[in-house]
């Protein structure tokens, strides 16, 4: 069942985002500030992690996943300290952020991105 929770719950999020694109004018890069906030906002009031314990990566690599794991490590630091409490979130999400950047520059190297005049 716990892949089944996976798919239901990782497709629910992003069927979420593609409607707030769709039904409003928010942009994507808009809606994906919307999702990490979202994360954190609810690992913060302690209701993202009852969802990460039933969905696992379903709920963990989408984008409110990265806010939670920031809110979740920022959380944990702040019991050692307010400087603890800055770098908690930006070490518990370091991973992440390092195979973003890596893969995008090795991306870059890659393919000629051509810039979309409107």
């Amino acid at each position: 069942m716990g892949y089944v929770y996976t798919f239901l719950i990782g497709g629910a999020i992003c069927a979420i985002g593609q409607l707030l694109m769709d039904a409003t004018k928010l942009t994507a890069p808009r809606v994906l500030v919307i999702f990490v906030v979202a994360g954190a906002v609810l690992q913060g009031l302690q209701l993202y992690e009852p969802l990460v314990e039933l969905a696992g990566s379903g709920a963990t690599v989408p984008l409110p996943g990265f806010g939670y794991v920031l809110a979740k490590g920022a959380m944990e630091g702040a019991r050692e300290g307010l400087l603890q409490a800055v770098m908690g979130g930006v070490k518990a999400a370091s991973g992440g952020i390092a195979v973003a950047v890596s893969w995008g520059y090795i991306v870059s190297l890659i393919f000629s991105p051509k810039s979309i005049v409107r």
